[in-house]
């Protein structure tokens, strides 16, 4: 139990209200930079889109640094270099992934979104919020711990014909930084997660093909 208070721990600063407004706030920059993305940008290219996009929007820092990932990188986990110079074709599949700070809370959101019309892209980017909204209403509903909750997520992404990531693990967050209280990763948490302070990542890859999804989001009881 003393594990399990201090890996919930948080900030003399931190505001439950604050929380839900750093998600709210990220949730809509990660789409106000998928709509500026375009066929023929580089990773790169779409990185610093996205740090001009936060920029405008008032972030004080980032917690952990911005990924944007075209085609075959959205197999690679986010300890993996992307490539730079990698562009995004007219038929190719990208995620954007970003951790802001907002009055003092973080902020954590990713999704995954598609150009062109390759059936099986939209597919797989609609698999992995799909897979996350499933396994986020399973912890609503049975208050499973972060260990079961991924042996759950693994299980149906097998059965909707994905392959789920076991690397990405979701995470802490709270009042920045929150990676004083180590509390290690979500999959590895051995009791329910509290609400507002854990990242659930989901990220899955097509059974054949090199390309993948993810979509991640913050565990809070009420549905968004």
């Amino acid at each position: 139990m003393i594990d399990a208070v201090s890996r919930e721990a948080v900030g003399v600063g931190f505001s439950m209200p604050a929380m839900l407004r750093a998600r709210s706030l990220s949730l809509e920059a990660v789409q106000r930079i998928a709509e500026e993305i375009r066929p023929g940008m580089t990773q790169a290219g779409a990185t610093e889109l996205a740090a001009k996009v936060l920029r405008q929007m008032g972030i004080q820092r980032l917690w952990h640094p911005t990924h944007v990932r075209f085609g075959g990188d959205t197999l690679k986990t986010f300890k993996e270099a992307g490539d730079d110079q990698k562009t995004l074709g007219d038929n190719d599949i990208f995620f954007i992934d970003i951790g802001p700070v907002w009055d003092g809370h973080e902020g954590d959101a990713g999704d995954t979104f598609v150009v062109g019309s390759d059936p099986e892209m939209a597919a797989c980017a609609e698999a992995a919020r799909w897979l996350w909204c499933e396994v986020s209403e399973r912890w609503r509903q049975d208050r499973l711990s972060g260990e079961a909750l991924y042996r759950f997520a693994a299980e149906r992404a097998q059965a909707l014909g994905w392959r789920l990531n076991l690397d990405v693990k979701g995470h802490r967050v709270c009042d920045f930084p929150h990676a004083i209280y180590k509390a290690g990763k979500l999959s590895d948490f051995g009791l329910c997660p509290a609400t507002g302070i854990w990242v659930l990542e989901i990220q899955i890859a097509h059974p054949e093909r090199p390309f993948g999804a993810f979509y991640e989001d913050l565990l809070i009881a009420v549905r968004a």
